[in-house]
């Protein structure tokens, strides 16, 4: 049997350059596996790039090995090898294409020029399994010695159409890519073109495979590169946003009473509250005051909206509110003046639930102003807590000129009064379930007449308990008031 694979040193040197893009590929791929920080798209998009390279040059190398050996199986393995070898050019050419379509960020055009060089890949594999039963651009002779035909372009058209789509992304999006993601393009696509013009002149020494080899690797460590200091700019960012975030949290909390016993010298009340703020800044907030000796205001509040803004809506109402009531006036007329002031120039058409109220502390008579807020609940003594149900008014700053029902109630000797904003009843388990107004009520009633401060820890225990490990995604707001009497 003849053996038609000569040893010379063009051979030996295409072998060498082969065995050096295997390895130079395979440390990539490893690199990319067990080396990067990357989201998983970017990961998969460059071991499918070097995968592809690898398939081209390890089953060039076979041809190259088999070529020489007659016989039928050697023939089929060599029309195989053969054809994975050109289908693989054709993925490494689309992926390119691919790649350069995401950088260039060609908006409303991208699906169109996706779909072209989807359809060039379609195009490219079909020619190549042609000529694995034809000799339409390739074939062997008896000793399945490989042989270009006379339509060999056709094996490389669709590529070259796909190259050409590159250059004309390349030039008509060039502002939108950085220029070293750009030269790094230019290079991937000249450098193969320049080693295929030098090989014509250097006995058909394979210095297309080590081009190629060496611009992908070029290309990667560059997209890679600027994606990495993107990515570092976006973590710096975030962690700026997040501490920002974190102090006006603090600010936020800063502007609630938060000091307990909030009235060590007077015995006919005590009160207690506390806000739980989620992950996200809200706009939740509590408010009680003296507007004078014998009369306590309680406020129980809830933003719409997240984050920052929200936070600045729940100051500014606060402040409004607590002014307007030590004013002297009352909660239907506070919240009136109120949501007209919020209404001048609320672009971002945020609005605050409010429940408002004024106790003489004398006599235990109240007046409420619910605003669109959570019912609230109220324990007699010796009794449970029950949900006192109204209808509400409107929120605060939904429009202008709302006139604000107000309603009376009594606090006798022993009654507790518990308010609470929706993060409440709307605690999330991992069963996506409400912990609700129901659950709520029999935590409340677990041990109702223990101080303001221990009916706002269990109900705290109670939703730690129903809610588990799942995220906390609103703020928890609580206040509770036990009416004494005068003593």
């Amino acid at each position: 049997m003849n053996f038609h694979f000569i040893v010379t040193p063009a051979n030996m040197i295409n072998i060498l350059i082969i065995a050096i893009g295997i390895g130079i590929c395979e440390m990539s791929i490893l690199q990319i596996i067990f080396g990067t920080k990357f989201q998983k798209q970017v990961k998969t998009y460059f071991l499918l790039f070097f995968e592809a390279l690898l398939f081209y040059i390890t089953n060039h190398l076979f041809r190259m090995l088999l070529e020489g050996f007659p016989g039928d199986v050697i023939s089929v393995l060599i029309h195989l090898v053969t054809a994975v070898e050109f289908i693989a050019s054709g993925v490494m050419g689309w992926l390119f294409s691919l790649l350069i379509i995401y950088a260039a960020k060609t908006g409303k055009a991208e699906k169109t020029f996706s779909w072209i060089v989807h359809a060039l890949l379609g195009i490219h594999t079909v020619i190549i399994l042609v000529s694995q039963f034809t000799d339409f651009c390739y074939y062997f002779d008896e000793m399945n010695v490989y042989h270009r035909s006379g339509t060999y372009i056709f094996s490389n058209l669709a590529i070259m159409f796909m190259l050409f789509v590159d250059i004309i992304l390349l030039f008509h999006y060039r502002k939108n890519i950085s220029k070293r993601v750009k030269l790094a393009f230019w290079i991937y696509i000249i450098l193969p073109l320049l080693a295929i013009v030098i090989q014509s002149f250097t006995n058909d020494i394979q210095l297309i495979i080590l081009a190629t080899v060496i611009s992908a690797n070029f290309l990667a460590g560059v997209i890679t590169g600027d994606l990495l200091e993107k990515y570092e700019k976006q973590q710096e960012k975030s962690s700026r946003i997040e501490t920002e975030l974190n102090m006006a949290t603090d600010i936020q909390a800063s502007q609630l009473p938060r000091l307990f016993p909030a009235f060590p010298q007077r015995d006919e009340f005590d009160i207690y509250a506390q806000m739980v703020p989620a992950k996200e800044v809200g706009g939740d907030f509590y408010d009680f005051f003296l507007m004078d000796e014998d009369h306590m205001v309680l406020v129980m509040a809830d933003v719409s909206g997240k984050g920052v803004p929200a936070a600045l809506f729940m100051m500014i109402s606060r402040v409004l509110i607590k002014t307007h009531m030590q004013n002297g006036e009352s909660p239907g007329e506070t919240l009136r003046k109120v949501n007209d002031q919020l209404c001048e120039g609320n672009e971002t058409n945020l609005f605050v639930t409010v429940w408002l109220a004024v106790v003489e502390i004398s006599t235990g008579k109240g007046i409420a102003t619910n605003a669109g807020h959570e019912h609230p609940a109220i324990c007699r003594a010796d009794g449970k807590f029950e949900l006192i149900t109204y209808r509400h008014s409107p929120a605060v700053a939904t429009m202008e000129g709302i006139n604000f029902k107000e309603h009376e109630f009594k606090l006798s000797p022993g009654d507790s009064l518990f308010v609470y904003t929706d993060g409440v009843a709307e605690a999330t388990n991992s069963k996506e379930e409400l912990f609700g107004t129901e659950r709520m009520l029999n935590t409340l009633n677990r041990n109702p007449g223990v101080s303001p401060k221990g009916v706002i820890l269990n109900v705290m225990d109670g939703i730690n308990e129903f809610v588990g490990d799942a995220e906390q995604f609103d703020d928890i707001t609580m206040l509770c008031m036990k009416y004494y009497g005068p003593q």
